[in-house]
């Protein structure tokens, strides 16, 4: 093992140990960690640029050096056996390599390890079509999420599921359902080939790991209209900014046109945030969550998307519900503090009134 490997894979092994997420290198710094969601300094010598700079052209595939050295930056997945596996970020700052990784468990997580209701997941995770959104912020757990209704579906029903990646995050083990994962890159040339063949590879479920533009979301709602469900991840924080980014990628002349198309494609909405746990340390997700059924399908075609909100803050739909609802939920379970409560959620004001009993009704 070369000498820069073992510097980094020591910080590796020290981050997994602490219970990391994330790990930061910035040359002729220490690294830095991510626990519980706030960055702190390791112990250590500084890595040096050199060293930065040396560990990814050992260990990034050979066929994305080029791209590393065209366009300074790359993105793969880097594992050891007695570390464990990441997702790996390289990229050039001021002159300088620095390098973040993201841990990824080895684990594929059940709804129980993430600490998710997972009743109004499953939900969603048993429709036969239609296109699943699951939003938030870098950082926010939509990974974890995704793989957790994922390994449920595998461990319940016989599926085919073909997966677009960039890197692949989770590697899942065939149960009842059939995984082929494809790796952007490795696997296949470009995102843009691998969307255009997903659907002659004989699909039951499809997943895109970034909604990112209009061709990708019109593959999605052609794999939806055709009998399929397609899961993906998009980086907003609200059901609101998930609607806005979808109508974004449709010019003016084309948005009663979008409306049908989304109305008739989308089966529902998961955004999260993730809130420090009151014991234990480390943090707990909590989500909004709009099944798209009859009503909500209806409010998107005549373009009434003001009145969603007031489904997710109703009490009668139990698939349906806003952050307020959840967070409220984690507080009567004494798993957060009302204090952090009111700090993460978009409508303390509202929160307020939930707490001492008063709610909109449906």
């Amino acid at each position: 093992m070369t000498p820069h490997t073992e510097i980094i894979n020591d910080l590796l092994k020290l981050a997994v140990d602490s219970g990391a997420s994330d790990i930061v290198i910035k040359a002729n710094k220490p690294g830095y960690v991510r626990l519980s969601g706030k960055l702190k300094p390791v112990d250590m010598d500084p890595i040096t640029s050199p060293e930065a700079q040396a560990f990814i052209e050992e260990h990034c595939p050979k066929v994305f050096l080029p791209k590393w050295e065209s366009d300074g930056q790359v993105d793969y997945a880097y594992s050891h056996e007695d570390v464990g596996r990441f997702r790996v970020n390289g990229f050039h700052q001021r002159g300088l390599v620095s390098i973040v990784m993201r841990h990824i468990k080895s684990k594929v997580p059940e709804f129980e390890d993430l600490g998710l209701n997972g009743d109004p997941l499953l939900h969603l995770a048993k429709a036969k079509d239609g296109i699943l959104l699951i939003c938030g912020a870098t950082g926010s757990g939509k990974s974890s999420t995704m793989a957790a209704m994922l390994n449920w579906i595998n461990h319940n029903l016989d599926r085919h599921i073909v997966t677009i990646e960039d890197p692949i995050e989770y590697t899942f083990q065939d149960d009842k359902s059939l995984f082929q994962q494809r790796e952007i890159g490795l696997d296949v040339p470009s995102f843009d080939l691998a969307i255009k063949s997903v659907l002659r590879q004989n699909p039951d479920i499809i997943l895109i790991g970034e909604m990112r533009d209009k061709e990708t979301f019109e593959t999605a709602i052609s794999a939806a209209e055709t009998g399929h469900l397609v899961f993906s991840t998009m980086h907003v924080a609200t059901v609101s900014q998930a609607l806005i980014r979808l109508f974004d990628f449709f010019p003016p002349e084309q948005q009663i046109q979008a409306r049908r198309q989304i109305a008739g494609s989308i089966r529902g909405f998961i955004c999260q945030k993730l809130i420090p746990a009151l014991e234990g340390g480390g943090r707990i997700p909590t989500n909004e969550v709009l099944n798209a059924d009859a009503t909500v399908k209806n409010l998107i075609l005549e373009g009434q998307f003001d009145k969603l909100q007031g489904i997710m803050e109703g009490t009668g739909d139990s698939t349906s519900f806003s952050f307020n609802k959840d967070i409220y939920r984690l507080i009567q379970a004494g798993k957060i503090s009302k204090a952090d409560a009111l700090r993460y959620s978009p409508n303390p004001q509202a929160l307020e009134m939930n707490i001492k009993g008063i709610f909109i009704k449906s």
